[in-house]
């Protein structure tokens, strides 16, 4: 892998960081208190 993948690759990383932090956003006002309890759920099945 050269240089510019690599680079790419970094880009996309941050782009998916800051869609991770919008999406956990939206899932904080629609399940409020519930939202750690619900990403659990999600990230258990």
């Amino acid at each position: 892998m050269n240089n510019k993948d690599a680079f790419e690759l970094a880009k996309k990383l941050i782009e998916l960081d800051l869609l991770r932090d919008e999406v956990w956003e939206d899932l904080a006002i629609l399940a409020g208190d519930q939202a750690h309890e619900l990403l659990r759920m999600a990230q258990n099945s």
